[in-house]
This record gives C-alpha cells, structure tokens and sequence, in this order.
C-alpha cells in the first residue's frame, strides 16, 4: 500500500493537531510537517515535498491563495487540497485559479475528508458536493441559454460516456462513479481520458459547466 504523505498548513495548532491525529491513524496516510502560515507551507513543501499540502485560505503573513500558486510554481508534483472555513464560490473559482486541485469545506465530515486526500492523491480535481450544488445554482442563474452547437456536441458521446460526465459533474469520485457503474476505476479514468480528447475537458469545473450548458445534469442516468 502507497503512503500518502501531507504536509498540514493552518494557523491553529488545535486544529492542525486534530487534523494530524486523524491522518497518522490511517494506514496510508502520514503527516510530515506543518505550517502556521504561507511562508511556513511553502518553505516546508520545498524541504519534504509532500503528496498533499492540506491548505487553509486564511492565514496570518501569506494566505493560502498565494502560497498556492507559489507551492504550484516551484513544487508542482505537491497536489494541494483546500480545507477551509469559506465555503462559497467565489473563494472556490479564487483557489481553482491559484492551481488548487480540490476544495472541501471544515464542515465536511472526517470520512469525507479523508475520501478527498485519497481522491487527490489518485490525480482528481475534487469538490465537496456541497460546492458542486453551489456551483451549478451559479452556473444555472448565470447561463440561462447555450449556444446550438454545445448541446449538440453530446452527440459525439456514447451513452456510457454520457453516464461517467454526468456522474463526474454531480461531484463522484472515480471510485464513486465506478461503484455506480458497476465498473473499475482504472476503467473510469479511461472514459475521462477520452473526454478529455473529445471535448477538451480538463478540470471538474469545466465539466459542470459542460454538463450544464448541455442539458446532461437535468434529468436522471
């Protein structure tokens, strides 16, 4: 079994012990180091280049939002999810922007949080489905109408295909989408790869808004 190693920066040591006793009782998972501000996460990612850098937003000297794009600049293989109190969209398209590769908020439950450090660790772009409902509310009251040719472009998809992007849009992870399928993730990360290839789609975000522009999120699998 891979050890998932993480490196924890917040500003309360209560927490950040929390946080640690959490992760080091898992059997693949071992904290590394910690951090009390920005200038500490990115200084620390550099010296023991974690697989994760649990990151919170606020944060007294530097925020997470630059130590982010530092860490992304100068530690790119470090995947780094944000564990934060803000849980709103505009600090979600902020961290997104930085680099982030997943954002769940300090309400989630430990089992959540837990499922999002594997998810990352795996190389997905995870959100807490509590902000994927808040990001389709967003995108919905935004984008009303869609261009013709976009909800045409489904049609390029096998129904398979279609099953896996809804899936992935509505905030499953692989393993998640695999389960429901009855599929393997090794196979789900096939249909996103050539997702990728057919409609240029990188990023969970980009899928939601796919998913919403093209009717695939208004109706049932």
């Amino acid at each position: 079994m891979n050890e998932i190693t993480v490196v924890i920066a917040d500003d309360h040591a209560v927490l950040r012990g929390g946080l640690k006793a959490l992760l080091d009782a898992q059997p693949d998972m071992r904290v590394i180091g910690e951090a009390s501000d920005g200038h500490e996460a990115i200084a620390k990612c550099g010296q023991v280049h974690p697989d994760i850098a649990l990151m919170d937003i606020t944060m007294p000297g530097l925020t997470g939002i630059e130590a982010t794009k530092e860490i992304k600049k100068t530690n790119p293989s470090v995947k780094i999810l944000v564990l934060t109190m803000h849980d709103d969209t505009h600090y979600l398209r902020q961290v997104i922007n930085a680099g982030a590769d997943g954002f769940i908020p300090k309400k989630a439950a430990d089992t959540e949080l837990l499922a999002a450090i594997r998810a990352t660790y795996q190389g997905e772009h995870f959100l807490h489905p509590s902000m994927t409902s808040a990001l389709i509310d967003e995108i919905r009251d935004g984008n009303a109408d869609s261009p013709d040719g976009e909800k045409d472009s489904t049609d390029v998809l096998s129904e398979r295909e279609r099953a896996v992007l809804q899936l992935l849009a509505m905030g499953h992870t692989n393993q998640q989408v695999a389960d429901k399928l009855f599929l393997s993730v090794k196979t789900i990360e096939s249909y996103k790869s050539r997702l990728k290839v057919k409609l240029g789609l990188n990023s969970r975000v980009e899928m939601i808004k796919y998913a919403m522009n093209t009717g695939l999120l208004g109706g049932d699998l």
